[in-house]
């Protein structure tokens, strides 16, 4: 499973949702879904938005875990 640690980053650079949102060009709603771990894919253009504004590696806000749970292994 995929961890988004968007909230961490975000602290850490001390930017709001609504600065991100206007600095990578997406919209909050959609910001949210991201950062809530609730998206089933993220454009690369919008990665490399969100990681040109908080200065930071795909790997500090994407982190793979292990899971225990078949149903998360499922590829669609």
């Amino acid at each position: 499973m995929i961890r988004v640690d968007l909230d961490v980053m975000m602290a850490r650079r001390k930017m709001s949702l609504t600065e991100l949102s206007q600095k990578v060009g997406i919209t909050m709603a959609n910001l949210s879904i991201l950062k809530n771990g609730h998206a089933r894919a993220v454009r690369m253009s919008t990665l490399e938005g969100i990681c040109r504004a908080l200065k930071c590696q795909p790997g500090d806000i994407l982190v793979f875990e292990e899971s225990d749970n078949p149903e998360e292994w499922e590829h669609t």
